[in-house]
């Protein structure tokens, strides 16, 4: 292929394409949670999004391949959860394959439909799942906000080239 004018030299679309791209976009980090057959499952998502305000629905990505997609296929109900700037050990918890996800220090309790309800979080929500739309590896999983608490106190956590941070001023 040849270089573009200001542009470089196109890459042919592959999973190497895709993430170095999305490395350079800056994503606002969320854990969904859900209640699994052998206790709470959950992990992080950078791929939450608004879908709709009426009815309120949002949107994330799930891996099929991931321990917690099991628990996501059966749930009718999930957390999700907006996370701080402090709360980058949090993120990185969720993130990590074969952690104690809801082991100490991670604070939680058991919330409306069974779902679990992390501790000092920016805002929360629970939904009802309404559709998980096959997506290559992944599965798009729709769903309608049933009631959350939007009033935590503190700024968002991002996640930009493989990291955790935070807004600057």
């Amino acid at each position: 292929m040849t270089a573009l004018p200001g542009l470089g030299t196109p890459q042919l679309a592959s999973p190497d394409l895709l993430r170095s791209t999305f490395r350079r976009h800056a994503a606002g980090v969320a854990v969904i949670t859900a209640r699994g057959a052998t206790g709470p499952v959950g992990f992080t998502a950078t791929s939450l999004t608004s879908v709709s305000a009426e009815p309120p629905m949002i949107s994330f990505g799930v891996g099929t391949g991931s321990s917690s997609w099991p628990a996501i296929a059966a749930s009718d109900h999930i957390g999700v959860h907006v996370l701080g700037e402090h709360q980058g050990d949090l993120a990185a918890t969720f993130a990590r394959s074969g952690a104690d996800r809801f082991g100490a220090p991670t604070g939680w309790c058991e919330g409306p439909e069974g779902v679990p309800v992390l501790d000092d979080v920016l805002a929360w929500l629970v939904c009802r799942i309404v559709a998980r739309v096959p997506a290559g590896d992944h599965r798009i999983v729709l769903a309608e906000v049933v009631l959350g608490d939007p009033a935590g106190r503190g700024r968002p956590l991002l996640y930009h080239q493989g990291r955790f941070t935070a807004l600057r001023d």
